[in-house]
């Protein structure tokens, strides 16, 4: 057996040697470094490998070059001191290798550790004290080997950092095909190559960024900006590839890799890099630039969909299998995220007969050998014919790999890979798959968080928005609310149906600033606060003007939006206020549409003293009534102008009989970069009218005998019969002595008649409502009103308006004599 250790591990030496000096034959290849380095994660099992030399300041060592996973899962850093106390300093400065295992790194203070009990690290020098060194990540139980160190040491040799990186002087042009950027200048020094790439001659470059930058396809030119951006390139190095304009035919396909230089300082300094044509690229990607590839996708998922999606791409069709299932880790059950191919049949029958959302057999501890992989939490391979329970052994008859996903100390979940036809497992793709699955499970966690926050966030909205409006009297109102689609952006959009006293319904559309939970929240108060001063009996002015002096006690940065309609569904009018918000559309009974000039003032929550005017409407049966906010109106292609327009166009070709579908047709092809809400009301009129008449109550001696005399004139005229004529006087009686007694200020009463019902209402300034005493002695000179009030009325109550209450009683006539029995 040891003979035959000897020769495995002479055979991985052998090759690591082989594959080093064919790259040191191509040392004129701009990507030989990233090749080199490469081998140390093939051959050695590094998880990362970097290079850190001296740069343009020699008291500082810069990572010139790296490969693997992102170094900030290691919390390795851009550039170290050179007379500092970290490893990568010592390697330099003593020209010695240190090697450091998990004790050891637990002692030093430069050192910053994963979660991962496994982390090792190695810096080998590059030659004699002072030329920099090599520096290798390991999450192996055990770290580097002997093997491992003897192929690092191949590596180290191998390795020959270019002279131009990070040395290059201002104003000298740096090799053909590489470029350097000073990020607080703008200027880059380009390669000859490079000017050629970008179909522009030496003599009339101008050395300013923004003239490559002009070049570039507009629709490409937002990623590559991200690419330059320094915040985003201290993550790590970055690949992009773009289009240029060419002078005639498609434009050419380029391909960016990049990285930025610490100053001696610390901050970032320039972009170094290199562009090359990249249909001209070699075609055997490693599986290391797959892995990079991964992570750079990984970086921007935000869903777990997303995260499924992306290793889909880097893992099925590069490794030529037949199916991939990646699931997360609930407890101790796994659920299915991504199954590719999607179909059942591509599955085994065991999977198809319990066909769910969940795993078949869902708890993991009936699958011993996926069980055992998760408890160890390292990949496994199985090759063909292996022993395995029948809901594994079917996903890869000709091979499996079960690859559990690590994150934050613990496994988020696994990720299954299979093949039908006998599969062989190189190193390298071995290394593949491990790396892979560390990148895989830190992504899955991010989105999992990801989605429980937008699922909260979500939550929340919906639960400020009413659940249903309510059913109205002569009208038929609809709503609609579209989430963004951006990220986490749950956005301020609110609508609101409130019914009102005297049959006057109030429609509330309205949008905080802002695009967050806070906003959100906001929300919700201000559609709280429009419902109280509604419901109290305010004019829409002062509605508005309540509303704007809450957001302003607030102390909140953000303002509000809002548009409020008070529409009297007995006569048909309206009156509009709006406080920064988008107008209301009309649609007339001949299909005609208006956008109505409605004066406004200015948000809520803006100007301590706002003015906001009221704007008179008229309704007549079949009109409706649009109010929406600028989501649905405004993008980056339209502003609002044209997009009130073309609302108001879509609303006059649709029918308002179905007003449902309307609210449909009006938001197709909505522009999902913020939300939007939609409210609509279709006037029909009454059917029925009530009858109504008021009397203003004069503080004088014989107050409550002029109002019983109104009283009894106008029901006397509204037909009703003389015992309900004796009660109604009794309950007016009662209840303004009631308010003249105990409240100062006017008092007004108002009668109504609808359907039968009579209700009797008296309205006063005080606020405080009536109060039944719960017991009377013989001897009490008062108290009995309310009593009396109750005593004969099917039901009374008492409801705020406009800063004092109205107390009302209503009183239902008989129908009539029971008909004969035949």
């Amino acid at each position: 057996m040891a003979s035959e250790g000897a020769a495995v591990r002479r055979t991985r030496a052998e090759r690591a040697e082989t594959a080093l000096e064919t790259l040191i034959d191509v040392s004129a290849a701009p990507d030989r470094l990233r090749r080199v380095l490469e081998q140390a994660l093939v051959f050695a099992g590094a998880a990362f490998a970097g290079v850190y030399a001296p740069g343009a300041d020699p008291a500082g060592l810069c990572l010139v070059e790296s490969a693997g996973l992102p170094r900030t899962l290691y919390g390795l850093r851009d550039g170290y001191p050179a007379a500092g106390a970290s490893p990568v300093a010592e390697a330099h400065r003593t020209g010695r290798a240190v090697w450091l295992g998990p004790a050891e790194l637990a002692d030093c203070p430069e050192a910053r550790r994963t979660p991962s009990a496994d982390f090792s690290v190695a810096v080998l020098p590059l030659g004699p004290a002072g030329g920099g060194c090599l520096l290798a990540v390991s999450e192996h139980p055990g770290g580097f080997g002997t093997d491992d160190r003897a192929c690092l040491e191949l590596v180290a040799r191998a390795v020959a950092v270019p002279a131009s990186i990070g040395t290059t002087e201002a104003g000298e042009p740096p090799p053909a095909d590489r470029f350097s950027l000073a990020m607080d200048t703008g200027r880059v020094e380009v390669g000859d190559t490079i000017l050629r790439l970008f179909g522009i001659g030496r003599e009339k470059f101008d050395g300013r960024v923004e003239t490559l930058l002009g070049l570039t396809v507009p629709e490409d030119l937002p990623a590559l900006m991200s690419v330059v951006e320094a915040d985003h390139m201290s993550i790590g190095e970055r690949e992009l590839e773009f289009r240029v304009l060419q002078p005639s035919g498609p434009p050419k396909w380029l391909r960016l890799r990049g990285r930025m230089l610490s100053s001696g300082e610390g901050r970032p300094a320039r972009l170094v890099g290199t562009v090359a044509d990249a249909s001209t690229l070699r075609s055997d990607v490693t599986d290391v630039a797959r892995v990079q590839r991964l992570a750079a996708a990984l970086a921007m998922a935000g869903t777990v969909k997303d995260v499924g999606k992306a290793v889909v791409v880097a893992l099925r069709k590069p490794l030529q299998a037949d199916r991939l299932a990646l699931a997360e880790l609930e407890n101790d059950r796994l659920v299915v995220t991504v199954l590719d191919p999607p179909e059942p049949e591509a599955w085994p029958e065991l999977w198809r007969s319990e066909w769910r959302t969940e795993w078949p057999d869902a708890p993991v501890r009936s699958m011993p050998t996926l069980a055992a992989a998760l408890r160890e939490g390292r990949s496994r391979i199985w090759p063909a014919g292996s022993a395995l329970e029948p809901a594994l052994a079917e996903v890869g008859p000709g091979g499996l790999a079960v690859l559990p996903l690590p994150a934050g100390g613990r496994m988020a979940g696994a990720c299954l890979i299979g093949w039908d036809r006998p599969h062989d497992f190189a190193p390298d793709e071995r290394a593949l798959l491990t790396a892979s699955a560390g990148l895989a499970g830190q992504a899955l966690l991010r989105a999992h968080a990801f989605d429980a926050e937008h699922e909260l966030v979500g939550m929340l909205q919906r639960t400020l928005l009413p659940r249903r409006l309510p059913r109205l009297p002569g009208a038929v109102a609809v709503a609609r609310y579209l989430p963004t689609t951006a990220g986490l952006e749950v956005g301020g959009d609110w609508y609101d149906v409130i019914p009102l006293a005297d049959n006057h319904v109030a429609f509330v559309i309205g949008d905080v600033q802002g695009h967050n939970a806070g906003a959100a929240t906001l929300m919700g108060q201000m559609r709280t606060a429009l419902r109280a001063y509604a419901a109290e009996g305010h004019a829409p002015d002062v509605v508005a003007t309540h509303a704007n002096r809450l957001l302003l006690d607030m102390e909140t940065d953000l303002f509000a939006t809002c548009c409020y309609v008070d529409v009297d569904m007995e006569q048909g009018t309206a009156w509009c206020v709006r406080a920064g918000h988008l107008q209301p559309v009309l649609r007339h009974p001949d299909g005609s549409t208006e956008i109505v000039e409605a004066e406004g003032g200015p948000p809520l929550g803006v100007l301590t003293r706002a003015d906001f005017p009221m704007t008179p409407l008229r309704l007549q049966p079949g009109t409706v009534l649009a109010l929406t906010t600028d989501g649905l109106v405004e993008s980056a292609e339209a502003d609002i102008d044209e997009g009130m327009a073309r609302f108001a166009a879509e609303l006059a070709a649709a029918d308002p009989g179905h007003l449902g579908l309307v609210a449909d047709a009006l938001l197709t092809g909505a522009h999902r970069g913020d939300d939007v809400a939609l409210l609509l009301m279709r006037y029909d009129g009454m059917a029925v009218r009530p009858l109504r008449e008021s009397w203003t109550v004069w503080r004088v001696p014989e107050a409550v005998r002029h109002a019983r005399r109104f009283t009894r004139r106008t029901l006397r005229t509204w037909g009703v019969e003389r015992d309900t004529l004796d009660a109604a006087l009794l309950i007016v009686s009662e209840l303004v002595t009631n308010a003249l007694v105990h409240t100062g200020g006017q008092v007004r009463l108002d009668l109504s008649l609808v359907n039968h019902r009579l209700r009797l209402a008296v309205a006063d300034g005080s606020p405080r409502s009536p109060v039944k005493p719960t017991s009377i002695g013989w001897e009490a000179t008062g108290g009995r009103g309310i009593l009396l009030v109750e005593a004969v009325s099917a039901t009374w109550g008492t409801v705020p308006v406009s800063g004092g209450k109205q107390v009302w009683a209503d009183l239902v006539p008989d129908a009539g004599p029971p008909l004969e029995q035949g």
